[in-house]
């Protein structure tokens, strides 16, 4: 089930909870992806609070917005880059995108199957995603005061195999929102300090977020590789070139 869309532009740009979210799983995306010059990057779901950084740099940056939740103009004061767009069935031509960021969109909908075909078919030769899903041992994931406390949460080991399964080659994980999901404001205060704390620890740790790159893989040929014989030279008409002598005569 998706989330209204006012509801996601509301904890993200409107309170400090949000903010902090935003801010504590851009840093880690801009770790994994410092720029993308030239390239085109896409979100789905509700990905447009990481993509910020990539407007000056990237040829094209487009906001993927699922139609059961709704669409938003994105960027705030400035063209927009945002569009409604069937959950199975993305405006992208095949094979156009060079970076995709998936948040809010792959544990939220009732298609994931459809949804990691589309995520496949848009990326290019060469391309990369990251998905962004709630850890299921995270305590975001069991707070209803979050959009991570929503959909599925995925372990580590769960989400890769589903991945796999769709043909993405898992190169890259790591964790992001170690800071409770709490609206205090001792832990809003502390939650820079938790964050750089929580990136020591394993990613199977109680961090919030799980954080996957992958890179798209394509189908080997399948089947028994048989070598062809090569084709015996065409007799037929030797005759004629190779004509046979004629018999004495008696």
């Amino acid at each position: 089930m998706h989330l209204d869309v006012q509801d996601l532009r509301n904890f993200y740009y409107r309170s400090t909870l949000g903010r902090a979210a935003q801010a504590a799983i851009r840093g880690r995306l801009l770790e994994i992806w410092p720029e993308a010059k030239g390239q085109t990057v896409a979100g789905f779901g509700f990905a447009v609070p990481l993509l910020r950084p990539y407007l000056t740099q990237a040829r094209r940056v487009i906001g993927l917005m699922p139609g059961p939740q709704g669409v938003m103009h994105w960027p705030a004061g400035m063209p927009n880059v945002s569009v409604l767009c069937e959950e199975t069935q993305w405006p992208i031509e095949t094979g156009h995108v060079d970076r995709l960021v998936v948040m809010h969109g792959l544990e939220t909908t009732e298609h994931p199957t459809q949804v990691l075909d589309e995520c496949w078919r848009v990326l290019g030769p060469g391309g990369k995603a990251i998905f962004v899903v709630p850890n299921r041992a995270g305590l975001w994931s069991r707070s209803d005061k979050t959009p991570f406390g929503f959909g599925r949460p995925y372990t580590l080991g769960q989400l890769e195999t589903q991945l796999r399964k769709h043909q993405f080659l898992p190169e890259f994980h790591c964790s992001a929102l170690y800071q409770p999901p709490s609206f205090k404001r001792f832990w809003l205060k502390s939650g820079a300090l938790i964050e750089r704390t929580g990136t020591r620890l394993p990613t199977i740790m109680a961090g919030g977020v799980f954080m996957v790159e992958v890179s798209k893989q394509t189908n080997p040929q399948k089947g028994n590789m048989i070598r062809a014989k090569t084709p015996g030279r065409i007799r037929v008409l030797e005759g004629l070139s190779n004509p046979m002598p004629e018999p004495a005569s008696p």
